[in-house]
């Protein structure tokens, strides 16, 4: 039930020496984390206990989930659909690429512990490159892009002053591919998908592409990591 996207990882690893995967182009590589600036403009605090969603797409929904679910103050992290129609919010129209969709994530948090744009933070240094347009290492199509539902004026407000900020500041070797997008609503993907990284570490897609965002969590962002993830199925949590 695997999109054949995903495929080439098992028979990489299964041909090439764990040495060789170093050597690997950069397109079939998991991007290196790295720390940007925070954003200067920031969604306030709200004045009472709250919990608020923000909806993220870069790439593979398998790691994106992974990195949130590691990331303290985040309450859940699905995967979805988001950008599309209801009626083709599933795996098997998405991986076509023609839906409007992109594999997402809805992320559930406490403001209190952790802001708006700290999470847009942690999404731009490990959880994807942002410079990549359509795509995201292996995969490839408008399913895989980069992009941010805001669901309000104010997380509108955030994303493109950010993604402004992030150009003019030269951290990338080229302009961020990322759109603010209108939110047309979140689709949680098949239960096959959910938690698929925790469930599945030595996965060979995983460990090349995914694990490493987790551990780039952990190094940059030590303060915000913890190491038990929060999961959707909570029968495994």
């Amino acid at each position: 039930m695997t999109s054949p996207r995903k495929y080439w990882s098992l028979a990489l690893l299964t041909i090439l020496p764990l040495g060789a995967l170093l050597f690997l182009p950069p397109s079939v590589q998991a991007q290196a984390p790295q720390v940007v600036q925070p954003p200067t403009i920031d969604e306030p605090m709200p004045a009472a206990a709250t919990t608020e969603t923000a909806v993220l797409a870069g790439g593979c929904f398998w790691g994106v989930q992974g990195v949130f679910q590691h990331v303290d103050g985040v309450t859940k992290a699905v995967s979805g659909y988001s950008g599309g129609d209801k009626s083709t919010a599933r795996y098997s129209a998405v991986e076509d690429g023609d839906t409007g969709h992109a594999e997402s994530v809805e992320i559930t948090y406490d403001p209190h512990k952790i802001s708006y744009g700290k999470l847009l933070q942690i999404f731009f240094s490990v959880a994807h490159d942002p410079t990549e347009l359509n795509r995201q290492g292996p995969d490839s199509g408008t399913q895989y892009r980069s992009a941010i539902f805001a669901q309000t004026p104010e997380q509108q407000k955030v994303a493109a002053a950010y993604i402004d900020q992030l150009d003019r500041s030269g951290q990338f070797h080229q302009p961020l591919a990322t759109k603010v997008e209108p939110y047309k609503g979140f689709f949680p993907a098949e239960a096959y998908h959910q938690d698929f990284l925790a469930q599945n570490p030595t996965y060979p897609y995983i460990a090349i592409n995914d694990l490493p965002k987790v551990r780039g969590l952990a190094k940059m962002f030590p303060d915000l990591y913890r190491d038990k993830p929060v999961l959707v199925n909570l029968a495994t949590n």
